[in-house]
């Protein structure tokens, strides 16, 4: 069974560094934001990259301030399936910005940053702020 990511069923069991953000666009529970001219989606594709920064704490609507989690993110629940345990996390490229890959984006000028690790096959372990922000090149 291949990776994916559901974007939605997170169960966020523990979240450090908790910070008031007010999101641009809707967010889902264990979405990955980061900073570009508001707090949004994380997007891993060239052109529009969002490095991602922290996870939202719930789901949200265009203008609302959550809480978003800076530091060490365990999300389990049903978000996650067919994932390699010990296998590293991306941004992923794609139109649902806040998605995660098992695939490191390899388009030049693409987003690759790791931002965690899955632990199983459905639970992960994010660290959005643990690596130096990098592109494929």
């Amino acid at each position: 069974m291949a990776f994916a990511d559901a974007q939605a069923g997170a169960v966020i069991i523990s979240g450090e560094s908790p910070a008031p953000v007010t999101v641009v666009g809707a967010v889902t529970r264990g979405d990955l934001l980061g900073f570009s001219g508001g707090w949004k989606r994380a997007l891993a594709t060239v052109g529009g990259v969002v490095q991602a920064r922290c996870v939202a704490s719930e789901d949200a609507v265009d203008g609302s301030t959550i809480v978003a989690y800076f530091g060490t993110v365990i999300i389990d629940g049903d978000r996650f399936s067919g994932a390699t345990a010990g296998g590293a996390l991306y941004a992923a490229e794609s139109t649902n910005n806040g998605m995660y890959t098992q695939t490191a984006p390899s388009t030049t000028g693409d987003s690759n940053k790791v931002v965690g690790y899955m632990l199983t096959e459905t639970r992960a372990v994010v660290t959005p702020n643990a690596n130096v922000d990098t592109v494929a090149s």
